[in-house]
Formats: structure tokens, C-alpha cells, sequence
């Protein structure tokens, strides 16, 4: 008979928040070692001593995915997509990787985002073991790398499933959902611009060519455009497309005409849309109506994620969480599955509002919920 204690759920996951893995591109003094390294190597060993199949996959330097395969008593695959690493903690208020239990929570960076799913696993994995027990389905734990920043990890893995024609049956992304199924969301598309002038005294500003006001007349061109499209766009189920100018630099002195501008833009990209297509229009868009050269950078590229919110899967999974079906307005791994898994939902323990601040917490009852309706999934029917 299976008894997984809500105190084993909690130790698993301060054991991993306690180990570091914070994006290097978000890492700061407070950071310990940058990377999901030391995760993945522990996860590999925990993995392996519960009888998993494990293979590392190097997706960048000193940065692997982890795969982990069970044999189960069919020939379908399940597969679960859970991100080894966090955002920074530089505006942590408290000690971040301490783990603290209190208050019937789990505290640290990483609590809800993502390695309380991490934790289920494992604590799902590490009570089977002794049981001789076997999954339904062929069962894949996939332990990926940089999803906070550059979204690597999980076209690799999308990869090396086509590589041994591997095709999914379900696959879970693994985000902080309130255990509610996830079966839509945004795409992003994120560019950098640089404008490029000439720089001169401000007492003279004609001999110069300043770049900070070229760059105003683009970031107008890049809104009236965006303002454009949404009067062509039909309705959306994700909802309207979105763009903001999120940062912006330029100049180096008070008395001198800026040489140079460098701005950020984020666009939302909905279904029907492709990113490379919106990536594209921009370009254009930074060409055509910037009056000094500018270049463009291509930082973050992701499609939108929509799948039929009325699957059998989807109805399962909503039947064991008691929750409706909903569409995100952030993104996931999940862009990177819509065309490979049969059926993809993002769906995990905690809250999204407690994921990136200066605190992070997971309720120790969110834990229970979603370690049961894994329970389900993955019919340990013994479940207490």
C-alpha cells in the first residue's frame, strides 16, 4: 500500500531547493553556481537508483537535459517536461535556498517554480520503487534546462524524441497552474534594436545624428504597426496580441548628442500568427521607419501553444483536479510540443503569483493535490 506523507512531499522539496540552479543569464552575487549542473546530476542519481533508463542530453556548455525513461506495460509514451532552472534571487527578501518549512509552506526560489512538480516525482518514484510497479504507459521525466531565458531545453528535447521517433501520447509541462489544466497560451517574440548615430557637442547638435530620437520615430513606426494588426486580426481564443517597449539605453553624457540607442520590445504572439512571421514584420517595420540604420537582435522566439480544450485527456485530468480548462497568459515549454505530442497540457502544483518575486512559497496542500492526480495518471490505484 502505497503512503506518501505530505512531510516526504516537503522534504523532496527542500532537498531540491536547496540546490541552486538560477539562469547564468539572471545570475548575481547571491546566486551560488550559475546553471542547472548540480541539479541535473543529483536528479540523474536519484532518477537511476529508482529504476529509470537515464540519459543526458548536453543542450549548452555544462548545461544538460535529463532524461529518465521507465518501461510501462504498453507501448504509448507519457511524458513529463519539468525546468531545472529559476530565475535570480538578487530582490529576494530572506535567504533563498534555505528550503524553510512553516506555516504549512515551502519557502525558496524554485518552491513553485518548478521544482515542486520535481518533488511529486520523486516522491511518487522513490515509494513505487520497492513495489515492483510499472507505469501504463512508457514513462519519461524530462529535466530541462534554460526555460527562463533563452528556451533551449525544450526543442532539444522536442529533437531527440523525432531522433527515436518517439511520439507522445500525453505530455505534461509542468508550471504552477493550481493543479487547473492549461491547453492554450501566448507565443513571444522578444527583439532587440540598436540605433546607430553620430555623436557631436550639444552646443552644435546639427553636426550630429542623434540616435535617441531616431529611436522614438521607430518605437512610433513599431506601436502604429502593432495597432494596425489588431484591427486584421480575426478573434483569438489566447486573446489580442500585445506589445511593449520594456527597456531602453542611449547616450553618455548630458551635453553630447547620443551616438546610439539600444530599446527592447516584447510581442505577444497569438495562434494563428507565427513568430518568425511577426519577427519578420518587425524587421520591416525597424527598416522602413527608423530614420538612422538600426540593427535588430533576435533574444526570445516562441510560438503560441492552442489545443482543443475538449481532448479525453484534458477531460481526465480536469475530472481528477475538479478544475476547468483554461487558456494562460503566460508561456511555456509547451510551444515546443504542439506539433509532435497527440496531447499537451501545462499543468502543476501552486501559483504563478508566487513564482519570480521576492518571495516564493508553495502551499504543502498543493503538493498533496497534484501528487494525486499523478497518482491517478499514472495508475498507482492504491493511492491512500
Amino acid at each position: 500500500m502505497v503512503k506518501l506523507s505530505s512531510d516526504r512531499l516537503a522534504e523532496w522539496l527542500t532537498r531540491l531547493v536547496q540546490i541552486p540552479s538560477v539562469s547564468p543569464d539572471q545570475a548575481g552575487p547571491r546566486a551560488g553556481v550559475p546553471g542547472e549542473a548540480r541539479l541535473a546530476e543529483a536528479l540523474a542519481g536519484w532518477f537511476q537508483a529508482f529504476g529509470a533508463e537515464v540519459h543526458r542530453h548536453e543542450v549548452l556548455p555544462n548545461r544538460p537535459n535529463i532524461y529518465a525513461i521507465w518501461p510501462g506495460r504498453s507501448d504509448q509514451w507519457a511524458v513529463v517536461d519539468v525546468h531545472m532552472d529559476t530565475v535570480g534571487v538578487e530582490q529576494m527578501s530572506g535567504e533563498p535556498f534555505n528550503g524553510d518549512i512553516a506555516n504549512g509552506r515551502v519557502h525558496g526560489r524554485g518552491a513553485v517554480d518548478t521544482k515542486a512538480s520535481l518533488a511529486i516525482i520523486l516522491a511518487l518514484l522513490e515509494q513505487m520503487k520497492p513495489t515492483g510497479w510499472r507505469p501504463p504507459a512508457n514513462l519519461l521525466v524530462a529535466a530541462t534546462v534554460d526555460e527562463e531565458a533563452g528556451a533551449t531545453g525544450a526543442p532539444a528535447l522536442a529533437d531527440w524524441l523525432r531522433q527515436r521517433q518517439i511520439v507522445p501520447d500525453q505530455l505534461l509541462v509542468a508550471e504552477p497552474t493550481m493543479t487547473v489544466p492549461v491547453y492554450g497560451h501566448k507565443g513571444v517574440c522578444r527583439l532587440e534594436f540598436q540605433v546607430h548615430g553620430q555623436a557631436a557637442h550639444s552646443s552644435q547638435p546639427e553636426l550630429g545624428q542623434n540616435a535617441i530620437m531616431a529611436a522614438v520615430q521607430l518605437i512610433r513606426a513599431l506601436d502604429q504597426h502593432h495597432h494596425q494588426q489588431l484591427t486584421t486580426l480575426p478573434e483569438n481564443p489566447l486573446g489580442p496580441p500585445a506589445l511593449t517597449i520594456s527597456t531602453i539605453q542611449g547616450g553618455t553624457g548630458i551635453n553630447v548628442v547620443p551616438d546610439s540607442c539600444r530599446f527592447a520590445l516584447d510581442r505577444r504572439v497569438v495562434a494563428e500568427e507565427r513568430v518568425s512571421d511577426v519577427t519578420e514584420a518587425l524587421y520591416q517595420v525597424a527598416q522602413q521607419g527608423c530614420p538612422l540604420p538600426v540593427t535588430m537582435t533576435k533574444l526570445k522566439q516562441i510560438d503560441a501553444f492552442l489545443q482543443s480544450p475538449d481532448t479525453p485527456w484534458l477531460r481526465q485530468l480536469a475530472d481528477w483536479s475538479g478544475q476547468t480548462p483554461v487558456v494562460a497568459p503566460y508561456g511555456t515549454n509547451a510551444w515546443a510540443y504542439g506539433d509532435l505530442a497527440r496531447a499537451c497540457v501545462v499543468m502543476g502544483p501552486g501559483s504563478i503569483d508566487q513564482a519570480h518575486g521576492a518571495e516564493e512559497w508553495i502551499a504543502i496542500a498543493e503538493l498533496e493535490k497534484m501528487a494525486y492526480i499523478y497518482a491517478q495518471w499514472w495508475e498507482i490505484s492504491d493511492w491512500p
